[in-house]
């Protein structure tokens, strides 16, 4: 028997996380004890478990707003302290397929691989171009199937996003960036790597443990037989100026950190033309990073 800790992270959307906690009730659980575990993340209203859920569920409120890497560093922690075998991040909003978690489990358990990663669709009605797609494609449009990381530009993208699938994406392989969604990591993997690096506060903190991964010599497996349905900006909104700040900043610490030397020069001057042109948030990241303010940093929620 093998345990699993879920961690799931809640911030102001209790309609996205009781659905997202509705579909895990309903989740194979063979050969597997299965624990979730709630962060609510200082929401505005206090999260409520639903009542006569039939999961095994605990929720943590933190006191403040720790961002995705903080926060979820709290389910990491209870993860190892529990001896769970393997901890889930899971976005709550998402939903999941019944056998997602089965699957994720038996490929995890291959020579040398430290995590794993299923393939994701769009929610239906969350398609970025809801027009495109025939009704009885809908819930079968690609989010992400496998991740791609572009070093010359510093961009990390989604294989496959906006596409019906067709099973062109069909077969187990590493993949060079796993989508912070949805992620599966042996125990020993987050020990080994403290988790999260909570400098980043949100955007680009999976990306980072990725790498760390890897250069622990671990193997991050994508694993499209296993789904898993993502209403896409849940939580921050796509297009945001939350966006603006913390991929501005998150964008120049990755890169600066990881890229090869030709890319960070470019990048340094990519962030000078943002300070002169970029929209407010984006300067303020940029200026954030090079006054090393991390963390939360200078973002003030509900700003213009």
């Amino acid at each position: 028997m093998k345990r699993v800790v879920i961690s799931i992270l809640h911030f102001n959307t209790p309609k996205e996380t009781t659905e997202c906690l509705n579909s895990l009730v309903k989740i194979e659980k063979k050969d597997l004890e299965v624990e979730v575990v709630v962060i609510d993340n200082a929401s505005r209203e206090k999260y409520t478990l639903p009542s006569n859920l039939n999961l095994n569920v605990k929720l943590i409120r933190n006191d403040i707003n720790l961002g995705f890497a903080g926060g979820h560093n709290i389910g990491l922690e209870y993860a190892i302290k529990s001896k769970s075998d393997y901890v889930l991040i899971l976005n709550n909003d998402t939903v999941v397929a019944k056998d997602f978690l089965t699957i994720l489990c038996k490929e995890i358990e291959r020579d040398g691989v430290g995590a794993v990663v299923p393939k994701i669709y769009f929610t239906k009605g969350h398609e970025f171009h809801k027009n495109r797609y025939a009704e009885k494609e809908k819930g079968k449009i690609i989010w992400y199937a496998g991740g791609i990381i572009d070093w010359n530009n510093v961009i990390s993208s989604h294989r496959g996003v906006d596409e019906v699938d067709k099973g062109q994406y069909d077969r187990i392989e590493p993949t060079e960036f796993a989508t912070g969604a949805c992620i599966l990591f042996k125990r020993e993997v987050i020990e080994k790597t403290k988790g999260f690096d909570e400098k980043y506060f949100l955007y680009y903190e999976d990306g980072d443990l990725n790498i760390r991964i890897k250069r622990l010599g671990y193997t991050i497996l994508y694993v499209p037989q296993s789904i898993v349905w993502h209403n896409n900006a849940g939580s921050s909104g796509s297009g945001s100026v939350l966006q603006d700040y913390y991929i501005s900043r998150n964008r120049l610490l990755f890169g600066m950190t990881y890229a090869p030397t030709r890319a960070r020069i470019a990048l340094f001057r990519e962030s000078m033309r943002i300070l002169i042109h970029g929209r407010k948030w984006q300067k303020i990241g940029v200026r954030d990073y090079y006054l090393r303010k991390f963390g939360k940093g200078s973002f003030t929620p509900g700003a213009p």
